[in-house]
Formats: C-alpha cells, structure tokens, sequence
C-alpha cells in the first residue's frame, strides 16, 4: 500500500505580482516607442502614397533612382576610409595612455573626450571657419590639391573629430585587460619590443578593434548633423531621408532609405555580438596587471604623438570659440557678444536650451529609473520568463537602431490619427522618451553590468527570511549600484544635451530644442550665432559632467564606505 503524498503549491507573494507588473509596464513601453515605430517604418516601405500594398516595388524605384544610389556609394566609402583613419590613430593615442608612463595622461584624455560635449556640427562649423571659402587657412588647403572643404573632405576630417572618442573608449579598456606574464615570458625568451607588439598586444585587443571598426563605421553612417552642415552638394543617406520626408514629402522612398540605414547598423551589431560571443577571457585568476615601465625615448614619443593630437582637438574647439565671439569674420575679429545675443535673442535659441535642459534633465530622472528598474527585475527576480525573452530582445534593439531610423518611424507611428497616442506628437513628453528609446541599450548594459557583479545570495537570503524583493532592492541593491545609476544619468543627460538626429523629425516651434535651433541658423547663413550656440551646447555639458562628478564623489562618500578597509 502506497501513500500519496499531496503536493504543495506555492502560492505567490504579492510582490511576485508587483514584479511581474514592473516587467510588463516595462514591455509595453518598449513595444510602443520602439517595436511599433519600426513596423510602422516597415510598413510605409511597402505601400504607397494611397496607402495600397504594393510590396517590394519601393525598393525597386530606389536602385532605378541613381542619384540615391549614389548616395548610398558615397555613405559606404566615407565611413570606410573615415575608419580607416580614426582607427590607427586612436589606437596609438590609447596604447600611449595605457602602454607608457609619460606625463599628463589624465589632462590628455580629457582632451581627447571634448567631442562627447557638444553637437557633432561643431566640428563641422569649425572647419569652415579655417578652411571654408573665408576660412584662416583656406590657402593652406588648396596647397594640398584640395580645392574646398565643403563636400567629401570636409565630412571625412569632421567625422574623425567626432568619432575619436568612441573609438578611444572601446581601445583603452582593450589594451587595459593585458597579462604582464605575457611579456615577461617574451622578453626571458629575448623577444624584442616589436616582435611583442605583433604577437601579444594586437592579438589580445584584435576584438576592441573589431568593436571599435564597426562603431565608427556606424555612427559614420548614420550621423546627419556634420554632412548637413559641411556636405555641400554632397549627398548621404542621412540627408538624403530628410530630403525626402521634410522636403518632398516623399514617405515612401524615405522609409526605403531608412531601412538601407538600418542594415549596416544591424549588420554591425550582429557582427559584434559574434565577435563577443567568440571572445575568451583575456585575464585569468592568475593574472598579473600589466605596468609599463619607464623608458626616456619610448614616452617621449609617445608624449610627443598625444600632443599632437591633443593640438588637433584643442584647435578644432578654439576655433569655434574664438570665431563665436568675432564680430564680423574675417573682417572684425574684435571680441564681443553679438553672435551669442543674436542666437539667444535674435534667434530664439534661449527657448530651445531652456527646452534642451528640460528633456535632458527628463531623459536623465526617468531614463535612468527605466533602465536600471527593468534591468533589475531581469536580473534579480525569478520566473515570468515569458516575459524575459522578448524584453532583452528589445532592450538591445536600440544600439543597431540609427536616430534618424527611430524619428521617422516617430512620424509614421505617433502622426497618425487612429492612434490613441496621437496627442502625444510633437510634445517634449514624446521628444523624451524618443532619447531615452534612442539611448536605452548602452544604459540596459551598464545596469546590467552593475547588477551582475552583486552576489544572487542576496536574493535567495531574503526569499528565505520572507523579505520581498522591494526591501532588498531599496536597502541592498540601490545602495551599492548607485555609481552605476549616477554613470547611466551622466550618459543620458549629456547625449540629450547633444542629439540632433533623434529628434530632427520631432519638435514643433514650441518644443525645439538647442542642437535643431543650430541646424536652423546655420542653414539661415547665421553661422557665427550657430558656433556661439554649439559652444553654449559643449558648456553646459561640460558643466553638468562636473556637478555629476561631484554627485559620483557624493555618493561614493555616502553609500560605497564598505570598499574602503
């Protein structure tokens, strides 16, 4: 005889239920300001202007229009050769900031990381002023068999300037992550220098300068400001979607040119995931950190090649200051405040900073509080998995997603009348959330980062005392991640401050923002009172990067006194 012994269900804590509302609010937003804009794309592609399906016959009149094709040639080859360039010598400016003990490597990389705080056009508006048909240097460029920098040459330079830093990120945590047992092996065996570098250093960072290749190649490709200022009559897919939707109206072929700008995007993220997924651990538990050691002749160099560098960007920058305070370039170079009252006042730029902080600041408050809430409750909670899965997948969506891309699938999404959202177009609520969509990946995985590093004890010891998920969250969790919460907020606030292509099909005269105020006067011929704006733009960040680091200290000071021994 046999006894059956019952089972037991579990039943749910009601902070299960609150967790599983936090995942499906969390969903549901990501579906509606992210998925559906991207199908309504989809599906604008595959109509036409009465709205009939007509499948793939868009695409068809794209390769028939030679001048989009063209486009798309001159979009591919400058992203490639501005690759080609930026590459190599970030990767030199970053093996000098990690690989030698020259001087002054904190001063030079905050150098090198001034494009982050100001619209991509600065650059572009700086080059017209040294090499621009009135430009200091306009000589010097003709001596070099160019005979204007409007056009291919003018993108190429500016886009290096801007792309920099990214690069320079991605290249300094890969040659950070170096195990000095592997050189002193190769030097016991009698190794030289060179012969180190070609077996160890660039086989051990072969996969940040793949990441890095296909993130300048992207943003290359998808960037609008710096070839809408400085192209000319140079056309790229990025002008060429606005064109078509601002100036022609012309939905259809705009959605066909969105979706190509979409590929390499997606085509780059799959390729880096690939590469990510290939990758082996590059430090061991035996590890031991690498210290370069001192040598006269190597820092030297190495000095002498981040001043050069460093004299680039600072040159670049200067330029834009010292032409916003001219008073009639070339002709009055005397200081004064005209340009700067004529953006302000004359210009109506102080409505749009006022409408900049606002976003920036939203962006940054409920961003943040998206993305660190959702990465929690996919990392910390257990169960729902039926939510999971499409939630990470859409939380990832984002970095292959182009701004320009996001914008239009806004218009199509948000513009139409059967939409219950309908009210919410062109309102700085939508210009809001479309940065926090636009932004969302990179923050998700600094969370996610943040959170992973915490031990799962933490959950299972309060599950096993009857401590919901909410108490361990707020007196555990959000303590300890809070430094991550201040990087994401910095990350958040500073890209609203500066995005141009996110929000370029968004605003309304009442919610237009500073860095679109710029894009207008500079195509008014106002460009002195657009680089005195992009100059404001690249203050204000610089000023809010200080106070974030003074919140980081703060709260490094306040929550993080159990690092300290």
């Amino acid at each position: 005889m046999s006894l059956a012994i019952p089972q037991v269900t579990q039943r749910k804590h009601w902070s299960d239920w609150l967790g599983f509302l936090g995942l499906t609010l969390a969903l549901l937003v990501l579906l509606t300001f992210l998925a559906a804009p991207l199908l309504a794309i989809l599906q604008q592609a595959a109509q036409d202007d009465q709205g009939q399906y007509v499948g793939l016959r868009n695409f068809a009149a794209y390769l028939q229009t030679p001048a989009l094709l063209y486009s798309l040639w001159n979009s591919v080859w400058v992203s490639a050769l501005v690759t080609l360039i930026v590459v190599p010598l970030a990767f030199l400016f970053a093996y000098a900031l990690t690989r030698s003990c020259m001087r002054g490597k904190v001063l030079f990389r905050a150098i090198s990381l001034i494009p982050l705080l100001a619209p991509s056009l600065l650059s572009a508006i700086s080059l017209i002023y040294w090499f621009g048909n009135q430009g200091a240097l306009k000589g010097l460029l003709q001596a070099v068999g160019i005979d204007q920098i409007y056009g291919a040459s003018g993108i190429v330079i500016a886009e290096c300037f801007a792309v920099f830093p990214h690069v320079l990120m991605i290249l300094v945590t890969a040659l950070t992550l170096a195990d000095a047992r592997l050189y002193e092996a190769a030097a016991a065996l009698g190794t030289p220098a060179s012969r180190q570098f070609f077996t160890i250093t660039l086989p051990g960072a072969k996969y940040g300068l793949i990441s890095a290749s296909l993130v300048s190649f992207t943003l290359v490709m998808t960037d609008f400001g710096i070839p809408k200022v400085i192209g000319g009559n140079f056309n790229m897919m990025a002008t060429d979607i606005f064109k078509l939707v601002i100036g022609q109206q012309d939905f259809a072929k705009g959605s066909v040119v969105a979706l190509l700008l979409l590929s390499p995007a997606v085509l780059s993220f799959a390729v880096d995931r690939y590469v990510s997924a290939r990758q082996t651990a590059m430090l061991s538990a035996r590890a031991v950190a690498f210290q370069p050691k001192p040598d006269a002749q190597h820092d030297t160099l190495m000095m002498l090649y981040c001043i050069f560098i460093s004299a680039l960007m600072l040159a670049m920058l200067g330029m834009a200051v010292f032409a916003s305070f001219a008073s009639f370039w070339p002709y009055d170079l005397t200081p004064s405040l005209r340009h700067y009252k004529l953006g302000l006042v004359d210009g109506e730029v102080g409505v749009g900073f006022i409408n900049s902080l606002e976003m920036a600041s939203g962006t940054a408050v409920f961003g943040t509080l998206l993305v660190f809430v959702t990465a929690y409750l996919l990392e910390k909670t257990k169960g729902m998995n039926s939510l999971r899965a499409p939630l990470q997948l859409l939380a990832v969506i984002p970095m292959a997603v182009p701004g320009l891309v996001l914008g239009l699938g806004y218009i199509f999404f948000f513009n139409m009348p059967s939409n219950p959202l309908h009210g919410m177009y062109q309102s700085m609520a939508l210009l809001t959330l479309c940065t926090i969509v636009h932004f969302y990946t990179t923050g998700h995985l600094t969370a996610t980062t943040a959170l992973k590093s915490l031990d799962a004890e933490f959950e299972s010891v309060s599950a096993s005392l009857k401590v919901p998920f909410y108490k361990t969250f707020w007196r555990v969790t959000l303590p300890i991640c809070t430094p991550a919460m201040v990087d994401i907020a910095r990350y958040f606030f500073i890209n609203a401050m500066t995005t141009i292509s996110a929000v370029v099909f968004l605003y309304s005269p009442e919610t237009k923002v500073a860095s679109i105020a710029i894009l207008n006067l500079d195509e008014a011929g106002d460009i002195g009172a657009a680089a005195a704006m992009a100059v404001l733009i690249g203050l204000i960040s610089a000023t809010a990067t200080a106070l974030f680091a003074w919140l980081s200290w703060f709260v490094d000071k306040r929550t993080q006194a159990w690092r300290r021994r």
